[in-house]
């Protein structure tokens, strides 16, 4: 028998019970179907079991390591699905290209036409899986023999991918035949996946699941058609140069052909900022540029990036932040917890704004405000600005797309621009990398080198950071007159070597312990690339420091 404590009760248990059967005496008394369980500060799966005493607490849906493993889940079940129906070749060369809202975009690469009958097929067999209860079975192999077998079933990806394993072995999942890899945690059987449905997209389909708040809900598709051609533009581009998977980006650093990556990115990032450029000078009328995006997207280099190209186009930029018109600190409003809300709309004083852009645009002078952060104040220092014929504001903050902060300037005067780190690359053909864990890494980064905040304070964080996306950024992103994603596809082995260290710092049993350990292994994938190389202007920089830009 094993002593197992739950909630502070202890119960006994036999040796070997699993912790799926454990789950479902306490089900009731979580909010949310769970999904796996932490023992002595372990994750683990539900089919695993118990073989010594431990205290065990149980994450649902509801929780993040929940809701991914659901994800990994159905994602898996989607691939045996296409297996089963039109053979193992086409589920070996689909590909979950990236997320758009809370679906993921499965390309065949052509090898499956996008119809919705074929659509409704893979519904069905998954929905005819799911009724089976068939278990997911966790198989852990030598590594020499799980490359053999990724090599025996065509998966060149995972080949590739595991060449560069420093591990001995690689856990493999099996389910009625069908084998995989997937990065992460699994439920127990394919009952689990209740709420998914697949629709034909473009040349692919989108498997469409439940959101983590309401995980038993799976929302109608909300199409994105320019956030869409964004991220098939760059996975394109990927697809051009070679480097779709981590795979392929280590091979290109063990090749000592770096340089030449660097200068491909980052002239293709400069070639798409020119033509906004042009694009901004072409309409002859604009006045303000407006830029938002979320956090850590690079906001700042690229402002400054765009304002040297529309200095080669004979405009005159003057950046500007929103967040030199926030309201008073007493005045700011306060969220349900009690802290200052600084991402909502009512932060700013939206009406002073407009008051001095409306002055601006007819030809006034204005003195602009600076916020004294230290002091939560808004400053004048004798900012004074008056627009020429030539003259162009650069206004970047997280609400510059959203229609209510500049209601009072004519809609030709304005350019709106939407900026993201839209991750592309992909850990295998299966598995994504969500953009969220780029944009985390960036800013934890960054965090650290310019604030003095410690990795655990920018993961604790991160869940309030993502809320105020969720309400201010992303509702607006498809009202942007242009895109730019500012993910370098080199950029997570550059990371890597500066988050490792952070991470290894937060300790043991606190909540934010499972993410870090999620991403040191997520980073263990990739080799680490030097920062000298990077251009002084690059985007990375605004992370890793070294940056010709005041950022």
């Amino acid at each position: 028998m094993v002593t197992v404590t739950i909630h502070g009760e202890q119960k006994q248990y036999e040796q070997g019970t699993s912790f799926e059967a454990i789950a479902s005496e306490y089900q009731e008394q979580y909010d949310g179907l769970i999904a796996v369980a932490s023992a002595n500060g372990k994750i683990r799966e539900l089919f695993k079991k118990v073989t010594k005493d431990c205290e065990v607490d149980f994450f649902t849906l509801k929780d993040d390591v929940g809701y991914k493993t659901y994800v990994r889940t159905a994602t898996m079940l989607f691939m045996k699905a296409v297996n089963d129906l039109f053979g193992a070749e086409t589920a070996q060369n689909s590909r979950v290209e990236f997320a758009i809202g809370h679906g993921s975009y499965v390309s065949s690469g052509g090898r499956i036409p996008a119809t919705d009958e074929n659509a409704a097929k893979i519904k069905a067999r998954m929905e005819q899986l799911a009724a089976e209860k068939a278990p997911f079975k966790k198989r852990s192999f030598p590594l020499e023999e799980a490359m053999e077998l990724f090599k025996a079933h065509g998966m060149k990806d995972k080949e590739k991918l595991f060449r560069y394993r420093m591990s001995s072995s690689v856990n493999i999942y099996e389910l009625q035949g069908y084998y995989d890899y997937y990065y992460g945690y699994m439920l127990p059987h394919t009952g689990y996946v209740k709420w998914f449905d697949v629709i034909a997209y473009d040349e692919g389909f989108m498997m469409l699941l439940p959101t983590k708040k309401y995980p038993t809900v799976v929302a109608p598709f909300r199409e994105q058609k320019k956030l869409f051609q964004t991220m098939k533009t760059s996975t394109e581009w990927g697809q051009k140069i070679g480097i779709e998977t981590v795979g392929d980006l280590n091979d290109q650093i063990c090749s000592g052909s770096l340089n030449d990556l660097l200068l491909i990115q980052e002239a293709e990032q400069e070639r798409k900022i020119g033509e906004i450029a042009k694009e901004i000078v072409g309409r002859g009328n604009v006045k303000f540029v407006m830029i938002a995006g979320p956090s850590s997207s690079g906001k700042t280099s690229f402002s400054h990036r765009l304002s040297i190209q529309l200095r080669t186009l004979g405009k005159t930029p003057h950046p500007i932040g929103l967040d030199n018109y926030f309201v008073d600190r007493e005045k700011t409003p306060k969220d349900e917890n009690g802290k200052y809300n600084f991402e909502c709309l009512e932060a700013i004083d939206v009406k002073k704004f407009n008051e001095d852009m409306t002055c601006l645009l007819a030809g006034g002078m204005v003195e602009l405000p600076e916020f004294n952060f230290k002091l939560g104040k808004r400053e004048y220092k004798g900012n004074f600005k008056q627009l020429g014929e030539d003259d162009i504001l650069v206004i970047e903050g997280i609400h510059g797309l959203n229609e209510k902060m500049s209601y009072a300037l004519p809609e030709e005067s304005k350019y709106k621009i939407y900026i993201s780190a839209l991750t592309t690359l992909n850990v295998d053909a299966h598995n994504r990398i969500p953009t969220t864990d780029g944009r985390l890494l960036r800013r934890m980064v960054r965090d650290a080198r310019t604030r003095g905040t410690a990795a655990q304070g920018t993961i604790a964080m991160w869940s309030s950071v993502r809320r105020g996306e969720e309400e201010n950024i992303f509702p607006f992103q498809e009202d942007a007159d242009a895109m730019f994603n500012s993910a370098q596809i080199y950029e997570l082995a550059v990371l890597k070597t500066f988050a490792e260290p952070l991470l290894f710092q937060i300790p043991k049993g606190t909540p934010e312990f499972y993410e870090a350990k999620r991403l040191l292994k997520f980073l263990n994938y990739f080799l680490g690339m030097p920062s000298e190389g990077l251009p002084n202007n690059s985007i990375c920089r605004e992370f890793v420091g070294g940056s010709c830009f005041n950022v």
